[in-house]
């Protein structure tokens, strides 16, 4: 590739991190697949609807349901009822789930570190403007 399109390019530092953050929380005993990673990074902090999981992550909700049901399986996930709705669940992530996320936090630390001495401080922070910007027209979540 030659002359890349803006949406690899955009891909492809995106990629690198995702899976060397993947691999940081393997390595340190809490076995992921790159699906669930995918969903369980869309968890908020207050609990999510398996719908909105879903959406978020683009899957189906049978997909996202799946996912979940592994994720709980292995301790990273809870549901819970939604105390705004007696009818419905709240997926959240468990004491193992954050200790999980803290592992990820620090790999990803590392990595924006490594494209800082790379790229230097003034273009990181105008490549992270410039993707905040972005972000207003592109984010349906933001």
């Amino acid at each position: 590739m030659t002359d890349p399109s803006l949406g690899v390019l955009l891909f492809l530092p995106y990629r690198h991190m995702e899976q060397r953050i993947l691999d940081a929380v393997v390595a340190a005993g809490y076995p992921v697949t790159l699906a669930q990673a995918r969903v369980f990074q869309r968890v908020d902090a207050d609990g999510s609807r398996l719908t909105e999981l879903a959406a978020s992550a683009q899957v189906t909700k049978q997909t996202a349901g799946f996912l979940v049901d592994q994720l709980e399986a292995g301790g990273y996930v809870e549901r819970v009822p939604d105390p705004s709705d007696a009818r419905a669940r709240l997926i959240r992530i468990t004491d193992r789930g954050h200790q999980a996320v803290a592992i990820a936090r620090v790999m990803q630390d590392r990595i924006e570190t490594e494209w800082r001495e790379h790229l230097g401080d003034r273009e990181l922070e105008r490549l992270r403007s410039i993707l905040l910007r972005l972000r207003g027209i592109t984010d349906p979540w933001e």
